[in-house]
């Protein structure tokens, strides 16, 4: 059954299967893998490399942590299945005003031989209570007008649509349980 966990190094095989995927589809999950492998996809072949890189992004979720210039803390939550990697989802600890025209606070992205199989629902589900405990109530999630795919799991994880934004969806989703 899958489940979301914080990214571990002991993924690195799959996780690097994905990436070889994304990599094929050219999608390159928003420029984040794009900035990934420009800052760690050298050392990948190698644990102790992959070890490093799995430290930063678990290091971007401290207030004073490492991450990119004009970024806000965000956590990240891998998707596993036993040994499989199958995606991530990341929750942003609150909005710049691009986040909230565009970013919203939560992203994530299914690798591309595993998509269609409801891995983006059921990340979504299992990351509002995540959100909640960081005190995000209600949480922006957002998508562009075209991916139909994205709307339909932010509409089914119970998003309320606000508006659209030079091309991007925006919605509002209730963090607390039965709301």
């Amino acid at each position: 059954m899958p489940e979301l966990i914080p990214p571990d190094a002991r993924f690195r095989v799959s996780f690097l299967d994905a990436v070889h995927e994304h990599i094929v589809e050219d999608d390159f999950f928003g420029g984040t893998l794009a900035r990934e492998l420009r800052e760690h996809g050298g050392t990948w072949n190698r644990p102790t490399g992959f070890a490093r890189y799995v430290e930063a992004v678990r290091e971007e979720e401290l207030e004073d942590g490492r991450r990119p210039e004009g970024f806000v803390p965000s956590t990240w939550y891998w998707y596993v299945d036993g040994d499989t990697y199958l995606g991530r989802i990341q929750i942003r600890h609150r909005l710049t005003p691009w986040l909230l025209d565009y970013g919203g606070h939560i992203g994530y992205g299914v690798r591309p031989a595993h998509r269609r199989r409801g891995h983006a629902t059921g990340m979504l589900r299992d990351v509002l209570p995540y959100a909640h405990e960081l005190g995000l109530d209600p949480v922006l999630v957002t998508c562009d007008a075209t991916n139909i795919a994205s709307r339909k799991v932010i509409e089914s994880g119970g998003g309320k649509f606000e508006d659209e934004r030079d091309g991007k969806l925006r919605y509002w989703i209730r963090t607390r349980t039965g709301s």
